[in-house]
C-alpha cells in the first residue's frame, strides 16, 4: 500500500469517526417537552429504542474507527479489516434506516394505525434527530468508502502474490 493511499483512508477514518461521534453528541442531546390537554410529555432519544440501537452503532463504529486508525496494516489484518469495514457498514446502514422509519412517523404521523405526528409538538427534539441522521448518514457514506478502499488494497494483495 502506498503512501498516498495510507494518507486517504487515515483521513477517510478520521472523518468517519467525527461523523460517527456528532451523530452520537447530538442526538444524546435531543430532548424536548411539550404541554397537550394539560399534560406534558417529554420527548427523548432514551424513549425509542431505534434511537438508542442508533447510538449503540455509532458508539461501536467509533470505537472500532480508533481501533483500526492505530493499528498495524498487515497481510491478514487487511482481511479482518476488510470484513469489519463490511460489518460497520451494515450496522450503520441499518441503524439509519431504522432511524428514519420512526422519524418519519414522528414527522408525518400514520393515520392507518391512528399514530399523530409529535414534532409540531417538540420541534426542537425533532430537529436533534434530523441534524443526528445527517451526520450518521455521512457517516454511512465515509464508511462505505473505506469498504471500497479496504477492497480494493485485499484485492491488490492478491494481485501481487500470483
Amino acid at each position: 500500500m502506498t503512501l498516498a493511499n495510507r494518507i486517504i483512508i487515515f483521513l477517510l477514518r478520521l472523518l468517519a469517526l467525527g461523523a460517527s461521534v456528532a451523530a452520537i453528541v447530538i442526538m444524546v442531546t435531543s430532548h424536548d417537552s411539550a404541554q397537550v390537554l394539560g399534560m406534558t410529555f417529554e420527548a427523548k432519544f432514551a424513549n425509542t429504542p431505534t434511537f438508542k440501537y442508533f447510538v449503540g452503532v455509532n458508539i461501536l463504529a467509533s470505537a472500532y474507527s480508533l481501533i483500526v486508525l492505530f493499528s498495524p496494516t498487515k497481510n491478514l489484518l487487511g482481511r479482518i479489516i476488510l470484513i469489519s469495514d463490511i460489518i460497520m457498514t451494515l450496522l450503520l446502514d441499518s441503524s439509519i434506516s431504522a432511524c428514519l422509519a420512526i422519524a418519519q412517523v414522528g414527522k408525518k404521523g400514520n393515520s392507518h394505525a391512528g399514530w399523530l405526528p409529535i414534532c409540531g409538538q417538540v420541534p426542537k427534539f425533532c430537529d436533534h434527530v434530523a441534524g443526528s441522521l445527517i451526520a450518521g448518514f455521512a457517516a454511512s457514506i465515509l464508511y462505505f468508502l473505506l469498504l471500497l478502499c479496504s477492497f480494493h488494497n485485499v484485492l491488490n494483495l492478491y494481485t501481487l502474490k500470483a
